[in-house]
């Protein structure tokens, strides 16, 4: 495509600046989504057979994404949920591409729809990583047996860390992205209340659900002044041991070393602990919790 391929190129790179940076989202999913626009593009070239075509391919972009999205779903046979995404992020693409009066106009994007086969596959997936009372004790146990074990005092801090921000998931059903981003002024000591800030929409109010947990929470906030190493970081609430924000694959490694620690062996991701947990069972350990 020539030019066309630099001029498609160039505003991906436009787009990563102005809504994945813009909104202060994860090296992960800025990966994701430049992934997800770069594999477009691509397709795009190998459909376009000649000059003339690529030198309109601007002209119906939104059925150019409508018909990648088909041809994932039925040539590829991708999965509902890595359909939706990509859906999504061609949406978000488009829109900046008629913000910025790179194209003259745009409509909103077919929505991806579940099919029976996907409804089905995803009841198999939760059934397959949901977490037993039994699994959900030994995880949260295995925490509390290596901080009373640790003779470090930093590791200590590390290991409270990390209880504090598995509970928030579990208990919570905080998005990690959004545990990640979290500053140390969105916690309200004199009231326990914590504000979860979210991409779009309004910002949600919560109470920490136990005493033991608020406890943990204060105790982590004097802790954590020994991780601190830069100004630039001063107010973020969970730092590396390098006084740096935790990323994604730094959180997921937490997470994995405390499931092989609890000896459970399913191949659970941190979205797992926090969506698919047993809500009968979270509410009631969060009531024996608070009695």
């Amino acid at each position: 495509m020539g030019k066309e391929a630099d001029d498609l190129k160039s505003w991906i790179d436009g787009f990563i600046d102005h809504y994945v940076r813009g909104h202060g989202l994860d090296q992960r999913t800025e990966k994701a989504y430049r992934m997800d626009l770069t594999l477009f593009c691509r397709w795009m070239e190998v459909k376009t057979e000649n000059v003339a075509e690529a030198s309109n391919w601007q002209d119906g972009l939104e059925d150019q994404m409508d018909g990648y999205i088909d041809y994932l779903r039925i040539e590829k046979s991708l999965s509902f949920s890595t359909l939706y995404r990509k859906n999504r992020v061609l949406g978000y693409y488009l829109s900046y591409l008629a913000e910025q009066g790179l194209i003259s106009h745009c409509r909103k994007l077919k929505p991806v729809l579940k099919t029976d086969k996907d409804k089905k596959q995803n009841e198999a997936r939760l059934f397959q990583n949901l977490l037993s009372r039994k699994e959900a004790d030994a995880f949260f146990a295995a925490m509390n047996r290596e901080y009373k074990e640790l003779g470090s005092e930093f590791r200590r801090r590390v290991c409270l860390r990390d209880m504090v921000m598995m509970e928030l998931i579990f208990f919570h059903k905080i998005e990690i992205s959004q545990l990640l981003q979290m500053e140390v002024s969105d916690y309200q000591q004199d009231g326990g209340n914590l504000t979860v800030r979210k991409k779009r929409g309004e910002d949600k109010v919560i109470r920490l659900y136990s005493q033991e947990l608020i406890r943990k929470m204060e105790l982590w906030l004097e802790e954590r002044k020994a991780f601190r190493h830069k100004e630039e970081y001063y107010g973020r609430m969970f730092l590396s041991k390098f006084g740096k924000p935790l990323s994604m694959e730094m959180f997921i490694q937490i997470f994995d070393k405390y499931r092989r620690l609890a000896g459970i062996e399913k191949k659970l991701t941190p979205k797992d602990l926090k969506e698919n947990s047993m809500k009968q069972y979270a509410r009631e350990l969060m009531v024996e919790r608070c009695s």
